[in-house]
């Protein structure tokens, strides 16, 4: 998914401040924060304030990315 979300960066509008842009690069840090939280869940013995501190930030970058796709979702007629 990582590779697919990448591949669409490379092609997106030059407009840098789009939300279409944004929802992408919020997708790519959390699949980044999902990649990092499983190798530290993994250590002996994990750090567990950083863990906390990477999984409140997963849980933020994931509200933010449900509210641009809300956004740039059409609406469905009534």
């Amino acid at each position: 998914m990582l590779l697919c979300l990448c591949y669409i960066v490379l092609f997106l509008p030059i407009n840098l401040h789009s939300p279409e842009r944004r929802l992408i690069e919020l997708q790519i840090e959390h699949a980044d924060l999902d990649a990092w939280i499983d190798r530290l869940d993994q250590e002996l013995p994990a750090d567990q304030l950083m863990l906390r501190r990477l999984k409140k930030r997963r849980l933020v970058l994931r509200d933010e990315i449900v509210r641009l796709e809300t956004l740039l979702e059409p609406k469905e007629p009534a």
